[in-house]
Formats: structure tokens, C-alpha cells, sequence
């Protein structure tokens, strides 16, 4: 199964496919030359996506994709499912689940700005939540903050602070009690997050697609005909596109969760 997106946060996806379908193959592409994708104009993004996964489906077998991207999966579906045969699951911000938790009604959306001014979701606040108070931050460094503590252990303590405070200028603050984590990511630095807001006097819960992705692939599994050998511990291993090695510190990150890194050619 090859899990893609433009950098780390296939990790956060990739975890929880992992935790749940433990005997599956993963292949995590991270195509750190197109890095970050919430800043692409939607047709190049969608182009490039499909040219560069069709192009690692030609070298590795895989027998579903998972776009392990927000940004990226607002824009890229359609086209890429219809020049592949193999299932494609996509990750779309978790705003039913976020709409079903909250008890106040005031729910927070933490994004790219890409995936903050995509139609795709706003049809999905319309749909389900249209009774909810959504407050959106479209912040243009996050992810970036999340890449260079994954790379380089630079934990940004402002850009963490930031996008806390984001939340706490709107004037529905007092009220938010659960916050979308809509890029994938963020997840990989939750505990930061929290922390930054607990800092404001805060408390929220927060939500990502990270389980209800890993489940959807379960259900899909149970539909395919390929046999699958359960009670074996599946391969992960990691292609990074854009870059010739990756630093130390990640290399080690990789090698404590257990994934091996392979040559992109």
C-alpha cells in the first residue's frame, strides 16, 4: 500500500494503518520536493500528484493508495481515480466527527491555506455543520514548523504559540471546545499544541482522519479478493523524492518507528 503525501504527515496517517492493520505492507512516499502542498494552485497540484504517484506505481506494486494529504486530496481524487484501477483513499478534514463531539457548538478548524479556501470544504462545513460555529485558521507555516522538528528537532515553541493564538482572536473563543486538526501534519505535534493552548486557559478536543482513514482501508480490504497474512508483521519502509539523503535526526526517527528507507530510483 503506498501512503503519500509531501512530507511527514504520511507518519501520522501511516501510525494508525499500522496500529490497526498491522500485517500490511506500507510504503510511505514523502515527496519532499513538492513540499507544502497548501500553498499550490489546485490544477498544477493536481498534475503534479498524479504524475509523480503514477510514476512510483510503475517501480513498486501496490494494491491501494492512500493520499495522506488534506490539500492534496480536496483537489487530486477525481483525476487520479480515473487513471488507476486500485482503490484511492483520500484524507478530507474531519468536520462531521469534530460537529458530532462538540457540546458547545463552536468547533475550530486548524489548516493549510489551501485546504481552508478549497469549495470542497466549505460544502463539508455546509453539510455537517452548518449548526456549528467554525472558526478557521489557515496557517502558511505549521506544517513547516513540523518538518524541521521531524528533520532538524527545531521545536518551535512560537509557531506552536501562533497558531493557538489564531484561535483565541476570534471572538467565539471562550466557547471552542474542539478543534480539526485538517492537515495531517499536525497530529505529529498535538501535545505541542495542546500545550500552547492550555497555556491560553484553554482545554479543546481535538480530532484528525487518522482512525477513520486506517478504518476505511480496513473495509476495503475486507471487500478485495488478495489474501492477506494475518498474524505476520508487515514491511514499512520510506522513498523521500525531492532529496538525496535524509538528516541524521530523521533518519533515526524512521529507524525508531520501525521503517527502512529505500532508494527513490
Amino acid at each position: 500500500m503506498l501512503v503519500f503525501d509531501s512530507g511527514v504527515g504520511s507518519l501520522s496517517i501511516g501510525a494508525e494503518i499500522h496500529r490497526l492493520l498491522p500485517d500490511l505492507n506500507l510504503l510511505y512516499c514523502m515527496d519532499r520536493g513538492g513540499f507544502p502542498y497548501g500553498q499550490w494552485q489546485e490544477q498544477a497540484l493536481a498534475e503534479h500528484i498524479c504524475e509523480t504517484i503514477l510514476a512510483q506505481l510503475n517501480i513498486h506494486l501496490c494494491d491501494m493508495v492512500v493520499v495522506a494529504c488534506n490539500s492534496a486530496s480536496t483537489t487530486v481524487l477525481p483525476a487520479l481515480r480515473s487513471q488507476l484501477t486500485i482503490p484511492v483513499v483520500g484524507v478530507v478534514p474531519a468536520i462531521k466527527p469534530a460537529a458530532n463531539h462538540s457540546k458547545t457548538g463552536v468547533i475550530g478548524l486548524l489548516a493549510t491555506p489551501g485546504t481552508i479556501a478549497r469549495p470542497y470544504t466549505d460544502q463539508l462545513i455546509q453539510d455537517f455543520a452548518a449548526h456549528c460555529q467554525v472558526i478557521k485558521v489557515g496557517d502558511p507555516a505549521l506544517a513547516g514548523a513540523v518538518e524541521a522538528l521531524f528533520w532538524q528537532g527545531e521545536d518551535n515553541k512560537a509557531a506552536w504559540q501562533r497558531a493557538a493564538q489564531a484561535f483565541a482572536d476570534s471572538e467565539h473563543f471562550a466557547a471552542l471546545d474542539t478543534v480539526v486538526l485538517a492537515c495531517t501534519h499536525f497530529p505529529l505535534v498535538q501535545k505541542q499544541l495542546d500545550t500552547a493552548m492550555r497555556a491560553l486557559d484553554k482545554q479543546v478536543s481535538w480530532v484528525d482522519s487518522g482512525q477513520a482513514i486506517a478504518r476505511r482501508v480496513e473495509h476495503l480490504l475486507l471487500q478485495a479478493t488478495s489474501p492477506r497474512q494475518l498474524g505476520v508483521q508487515g514491511r514499512q519502509e520510506a522513498i523521500l523524492l525531492g532529496v538525496n539523503d535524509p538528516s541524521n535526526r530523521f533518519a533515526n526517527t524512521l529507524k525508531a518507528r520501525r521503517i527502512d528507507l529505500l532508494s527513490a530510483g
